[in-house]
């Protein structure tokens, strides 16, 4: 059968989504919600906050996406107070554990006071590490109490976008003294058969000079084993090193891993028990 391949539509990556939900373990649910938390002084401006979501398999997990505070508040316990609001929100949905990422120049020792243990390490290109960190809520933490508390004062509550807006500008400013910001290239494709039928598809991201991730892939049951999924990892990669990446990157659940091991990539880092019953897994390949 002869197979062109396309661009992607908004319809055709939400119907990948509910497939690859109807792939994983009968038990799992892949619901997702994200919420904003900020951090307001005296005069109602931002001061810190983070967006978060509790995500995939029945709310088991929260990932805490972004964690900034106003340089002029650092080390006056606000982090701690966004740390300890999210993980309150993530026990109240019944998670059973909190991730995040960081890098050597940010705030992974604080995180470590706070409970959270790297699963994940990641040595990039300008010699920076990016870690991945989880909690393990349903274990028995001491409390972090930072010895200056003096941002108690203020408030923590749920924002909107806009709010979200002004926390990922004030980490995207923090970030970029020490990196900069990578452009994108996205690698959303399907491929149809002679009639036009969607077949597979792919949803990934190059960062040019960074890495390569790959978010998403499916192939319609039928043609499974017969390498298609291969084909698209391959175009995904060479996307990757066309851009100056020098690496892929992807997570897969013990349902699906031994595709992307026979595939050349390896793991960089386990989730045991999570989902409740599985484990799920961050992988890479050098290219």
């Amino acid at each position: 059968m002869e197979y062109k391949i396309e661009d992607l539509t908004k319809e055709e990556a939400a119907y990948i989504g509910g497939k690859i939900n109807e792939i994983v373990p009968h038990e799992v649910d892949a619901d997702e919600e994200e919420f904003v938390l900020k951090v307001e002084n005296e005069n109602g401006e931002i001061v810190g906050g983070c967006i978060a979501r509790a995500y995939e398999y029945r709310w088991s997990r929260m990932f805490l996406d972004t964690l900034w505070v106003d340089e002029r508040w650092r080390h006056h316990g606000l982090g701690s107070m966004i740390i300890r609001e999210v993980e309150r929100i993530a026990r109240e949905k019944g998670c059973r554990v909190v991730t995040l990422g960081t890098a050597s120049y940010m705030a992974r020792p604080f995180y470590e006071k706070h409970g959270y243990t790297v699963f994940t390490t990641l040595k990039k290109a300008n010699g920076y590490i990016s870690y991945s960190l989880v909690k393990y809520l349903d274990r028995d933490t001491p409390e972090y109490v930072p010895s200056d508390n003096s941002g108690a004062r203020f408030r923590v509550s749920l924002g909107s976008g806009d709010d979200a807006d002004v926390i990922e500008n004030g980490i995207r400013t923090y970030s970029e003294a020490y990196e900069p910001e990578y452009e994108s290239v996205d690698f959303y494709k399907k491929l149809v058969d002679k009639d036009g039928r969607f077949i597979a598809g792919v949803m990934a991201d190059v960062d040019k000079g960074g890495n390569g991730f790959v978010s998403a892939l499916f192939v319609e049951e039928p043609l499974r084993r017969q390498g298609l999924g291969t084909y698209f990892m391959q175009e995904v990669e060479k996307l990757a090193k066309e851009n100056g990446a020098s690496m892929v990157l992807t997570n897969a659940g013990d349902w699906n891993v031994e595709f992307f091991k026979k595939n050349g990539y390896l793991l960089r880092g386990e989730l045991k028990d999570v989902p409740k019953g599985h484990d799920c897994y961050e992988l890479y390949k050098n290219i």
